[in-house]
């Protein structure tokens, strides 16, 4: 039997042995915390703290605006300095809560909660009150994912934990030294679908994972370990559902229509810590890594942290950065200042000694008509084709030749010998197309 994987990708570098041996170290900050309250889809969260209030840790700081919105809890315990915009790591400047840490780290308390005591809609609650999003980038509400008009139709609860995206081992440190928390709350979101198998997908170049997951779901009568090729891009949702159901999904789809539901690691442990613990999302994982950090590591670090404080618990840079990235190489954003908060949707700072985007930028040449982005295409579409009409605007054509199934994976910019930007192309062309819907 074949192993469970997807058409096209590619086989980047992975980079993950810089910070794979690090175990998780806990990290506690020592500035001011930034909460900025767009920390997922939907709408922004709205304070509920006045400046100068004491605030404890796991208080709710800012309440959810509608359904498709979640609340904001401190981190730590100390007082509200005030209310800012402030930069956050993809370059725009948002509306934030400013918190005085006074290094005590007092919490609020908690209600812990027993599975078998909760009704369906009690766990619902109890993720929405939690705060949790999806933290493995996107931030989409997690209540929201785990409530689709017909539950009953849910056939699979995938758990990824693929990490494909090249450096980044947060999630691969969590599976190896908390895997009981990913199943506890593999549970608690199969409560919710009668009818569903809970399937926790791993890359085959993570055998140590596989091993201590399946050892611990042995005789688990709805959860099972699927192992799939380690190839980007793996991780995605698209991709995902496909390994491991042979089911797809266009853009025009969510995974529910597929009879799925799709959760990143720290996503499900952060299900867990909501619903049983009564703990809300307060920190997060986060691999400080590349070749310019001296010593990359894996944090547990609390929301709000100054990101410059991590690189320096990381040993700081060996000379200095010609790129620093937040998230991985092939989808992250690339920083301009690093005094900027992590957030809930944080999982990386990559740290490089040489850009290579703005090297291959320099070598750019006409489009050879190779077929290569064409090849390694998991969304099956013609991404030089779909450049070039973004580069003149053409949003007509642009859409008649399926642009918006493209997944943004940056495979096509990877493999393409001309170097064109064929991904930022087709992105910015996306944006423009759902905004002129929008408007519609």
């Amino acid at each position: 039997m074949g192993k469970l994987t997807f058409k096209g990708g590619i086989h980047p570098y992975e980079g993950k042995e810089l910070s794979k041996n690090s175990p998780i170290e806990k990290y506690l900050p020592k500035g001011e915390m930034v909460y900025p309250l767009s920390q997922h889809i939907g709408a922004p969260s709205v304070p509920c703290v006045n400046k100068g209030d004491r605030v404890l840790a796991g208080q709710k700081i800012a309440e959810a605006n509608g359904f498709v919105s979640v609340p904001l809890h401190a981190s730590v315990s100390g007082t509200v300095k005030g209310f800012e915009k402030r930069l956050t790591a993809a370059g725009s400047m948002a509306d934030s809560i400013i918190i005085e840490n006074d290094q005590q780290y007092e919490e609020t308390g908690f209600q812990a909660a027993e599975l078998s005591e909760l009704s369906k809609e009690e766990i619902i609650a109890r993720i929405r009150e939690g705060g949790v999003v999806g933290m493995g980038g996107a931030g989409f509400p997690t209540h929201v994912k785990l409530s689709p008009k017909e539950p009953d139709k849910i056939e699979y609860v995938l758990v990824n934990g693929a990490e494909c995206e090249p450096y980044l081992t947060s999630d691969y440190r969590r599976m190896l030294e908390e895997p009981d928390k990913i199943v506890a709350g593999l549970e608690v979101m199969l409560k919710l679908f009668d009818h569903a198998k809970g399937y926790i997908c791993i890359e085959d170049n993570k055998p140590d994972c596989i091993a201590k997951l399946r050892e611990l779901v042995k005789g688990h009568s709805r959860i099972e370990v699927k192992e799939v090729m380690t190839k980007y891009p793996q991780g995605g949702e698209r991709t995902l559902i496909y390994a491991t159901t042979g089911r797809e999904i266009n853009s025009s789809m969510l995974p529910a229509d597929a009879g799925c539901v799709v959760d990143n690691v720290d996503t499900v442990v952060a299900v867990y810590k909501a619903v049983i613990l009564g703990r809300p999302v307060m920190n997060r994982i986060v691999t400080v890594t590349g070749d310019a950090i001296a010593s990359p590591k894996n944090f547990t670090v609390l929301t709000g942290t100054n990101m410059e404080e991590l690189i320096e618990a990381a040993g700081g840079l060996k000379t200095g950065a010609a790129k620093v990235i937040s998230g991985g190489p092939m989808m992250g954003f690339a920083m301009f200042d690093l005094h900027v908060p992590c957030v809930k949707t944080t999982s990386a700072f990559l740290c490089l000694e040489k850009d290579a985007v703005s090297e291959a930028q320099k070598q750019m040449t006409a489009c050879i008509n190779c077929g290569r982005c064409v090849r390694v295409c998991p969304g099956r579409v013609l991404p030089a084709r779909l450049a070039t009409l973004a580069e003149r605007g053409d949003m007509a054509g642009f859409e008649k030749l399926n642009g918006m199934e493209c997944c943004e994976c940056g495979c096509c910019s990877y493999v393409c010998p001309a170097k064109r930007p064929l991904t930022q192309s087709i992105k910015s062309m996306r944006k423009m197309v759902l905004a002129s819907r929008r408007k519609k």
